[in-house]
């Protein structure tokens, strides 16, 4: 047994990277889609969490296919409304203080009445679910990676509709080895003017190129993944010196076959060269891993300290768009449960 650690669900933290449908509850899957007679596959009821890999285009469109059919179940404003309130109290559980959820309105606008009619209730759902849980939340939103980039200027203009009204950011989902990037820096330039944060996914399937790719074309902030980052040192050292925050999902990483095992993902190394990262779930529904998942088997399998994981914390909240009073007031509580005698012991 080694020295006693601190509980990590009491860690404060701001959570970062989390995909809409991907933040459903197993349970509720199965629930929703027994209540309409949606056949699953086996591979998300008997075999869940799911063997998954991405290692080839033909093993991202396996998982694409699960994506879509968990979408599938989501068919009321009831159901949206259940899924971001349980989204909220899985971080609450997990010791999340400010969560921004990620949402692509087009891969639900043929149901709910349009990509505006389906953000106006997303943002009405995350308003309740904060009252609700006292979860702060706000809202990215995503385009396509894979679909045309005048989807993307259209969901562009959206979210700078509702920027100050709890949409804070605009990204870029899906396979990163779909599309060309520079097609979608006219999308990336209408968010910019809104005064959105930027925070395509790059770094993840592809390697250095794609995180280049992001920085030149798209103006990116923020980096979904980026943690490949380290195998080009001197775009490492870029990346640290404009303070791009990376939001590494380490249980994903490992899921979608990127790394091998979870002591392969190079977090110490990142946070040795001084790069700002943010532990994210990106899909627990997938992958089967919550938000203080990522921290523990960090801890794991890196041996983290305390004061390291506490770092971790830290970096989340300033890499966030949360509200100055909630980056203080988490920060504050960090240093409080640093300084606290260890709740648990691991064994």
């Amino acid at each position: 047994m080694g020295d006693p650690r601190r509980d990590l669900t009491s860690l404060p933290k701001a959570h970062l990277h989390l995909h809409f449908t991907g933040s459903m509850r197993h349970a509720t899957l199965l629930e929703l889609a027994a209540r309409d007679g949606v056949v699953l596959p086996d591979s998300l009821v008997e075999e869940w969490p799911p063997q998954l890999s991405a290692a080839d285009e033909k093993g991202w469109f396996r998982f694409q296919r699960l994506y879509d059919v968990a979408r599938s179940v989501l068919r009321t404003p009831d159901d949206v409304r259940r899924l971001v309130r349980e989204a909220a109290e899985d971080d609450v559980r997990d010791g999340g203080r400010w969560l921004e959820i990620q949402v692509d309105p087009s891969g639900y606008a043929a149901k709910f009445g349009g990509i505006t009619a389906f953000t106006d209730l997303v943002l009405d759902c995350v308003r309740d679910a904060s009252e609700r849980t006292g979860l702060g939340i706000a809202v990215v939103i995503a385009a396509n990676r894979t679909r045309h980039p005048l989807d993307a200027r259209a969901l562009a203009r959206l979210a700078a509709q509702y920027a100050e009204r709890g949409v804070v950011g605009f990204g870029l989902s899906n396979d990163e080895r779909r599309g060309t990037t520079a097609d979608f820096a006219p999308a990336f330039a209408i968010a910019e003017r809104a005064g959105l944060l930027l925070a395509p996914h790059g770094g993840e399937l592809r390697g250095p190129d794609s995180i280049r790719l992001c920085l030149d074309h798209l103006h990116a902030d923020r980096l979904g993944h980026g943690v490949r980052v380290g195998e080009d040192p001197a775009l490492l050292d870029r990346v640290v010196q404009q303070g791009i925050a990376l939001e590494v999902c380490p249980v994903s990483n490992v899921a979608l076959g990127v790394y091998s095992d979870l002591t392969s993902v190079p977090l110490p190394q990142l946070m040795d060269a001084g790069a700002t990262v943010a532990l994210g779930a990106d899909d627990p529904l997938l992958f089967g891993s919550q938000l203080e998942g990522q921290y523990a088997t960090m801890r794991a399998a890196h041996d983290l300290t305390d004061a390291r994981l506490a770092e971790l914390a830290r970096m989340s909240f300033r890499a966030s768009r949360a509200p100055s009073d909630v980056v203080d007031r988490g920060l504050a509580d960090i240093d409080r449960w640093l300084r606290a005698d260890p709740a648990t012991v691991e064994a």
